[in-house]
């Protein structure tokens, strides 16, 4: 099987390809820049273009033939509208104009928990978004755009919508690596009051639900949350976390929340378990340990 990652450079895709390497898979991926080298894999061809440049895209996609197709492509950016936006909403568009013909299997397109906005928590697949970010409105216009090309064209796409994720390699611009990072190397932390609540699903089970996403049949045309499906407030992660390192310096109150962010983020799973008979597998405190262990590695 051939499979092409948009983003396959990122923590999702450097997980996801390495996951489709171990099935044998032979993987392409497309992302702005070269992997790092803790990221980069020896079997997987490597290819760089922005997936909002069309013909640059046709280019790289012409004469190739892919089974399935995942985009983790896009901005995480709460500032910079318009180059959020062309990521996100123009660079479906294109891959849709580019790969419509091409008979792939499935293409994942990999959504957002931000797609929900305010919307009262457990987040339900069937309700109407109303996202309040760019980002999540970007994720939001995709995601339908993409859902009426299934309408319409019969184009075989599945919207996951993660919630937060972590695990072994991800960014330190994220809670997790950042809280860690602070307390391994015995620094102040500054952070919020603590008193949100969030789901948090670690990485293997997130690559898992894609797998699963990709092979079930039953799953195109449709929307799946994937989490853990539970909320854990953050001060109490900030309490497990200095147990275990023996160390933590908060300053509390220091991160102001958006005035219309909420205060509890969870989704409901049972149309993932039901359809793609997946759940999640790997508790927080597992989780943590591995992420843990991980960074004790690498600053050691």
């Amino acid at each position: 099987m051939k499979i092409l990652i948009i983003g396959g450079t990122g923590f999702i895709g450097y997980h996801l390809a390495t996951k489709c390497l171990k099935l044998r898979w032979k993987v392409t991926s497309i992302s702005l820049k070269k992997p790092r080298k803790k990221r980069k894999l020896k079997s997987v061809i490597y290819r760089l273009c922005d997936i909002s440049h069309k013909k640059k895209l046709r280019n790289i996609v012409k004469n190739k033939k892919y089974n399935y197709v995942v985009n983790l492509g896009g901005y995480v950016d709460h500032i910079n509208k318009k180059r959020t936006y062309k990521s996100h909403v123009v660079g479906s568009r294109n891959l849709f104009q580019v790969l419509k013909n091409k008979k792939i299997k499935s293409f994942i397109q990999i959504g957002s928990s931000n797609e929900y906005g305010n919307l009262k928590s457990p987040h339900y697949e069937s309700r109407i978004g109303k996202p309040k970010t760019i980002y999540g409105k970007s994720k939001y216009l995709a995601s339908n755009y993409l859902l009426e090309c299934y309408k319409k064209y019969k184009f075989p796409v599945t919207i996951i919508r993660f919630y937060q994720l972590f695990g072994p390699g991800q960014d330190i611009n994220r809670f997790l690596p950042q809280l860690i990072h602070a307390c391994l190397k015995k620094i102040v932390f500054f952070t919020s009051s603590g008193k949100q609540s969030r789901d948090f699903l670690y990485i293997d089970d997130a690559i898992e639900a894609i797998i699963k996403s990709i092979k079930a049949k039953e799953s195109k045309g449709k929307i799946f949350n994937i989490g853990s499906g539970k909320a854990i407030k953050l001060k109490k992660i900030m309490e497990i976390v200095e147990k275990r390192l023996n160390y933590f310096y908060p300053v509390y109150g220091k991160v102001t929340l958006r005035k219309d962010e909420p205060n509890i983020i969870y989704p409901n799973t049972n149309l993932a378990k039901k359809i793609l008979k997946w759940k999640n597998k790997t508790s927080f405190s597992k989780g943590l340990d591995k992420t843990i262990n991980y960074y004790k590695r690498i600053y050691n």
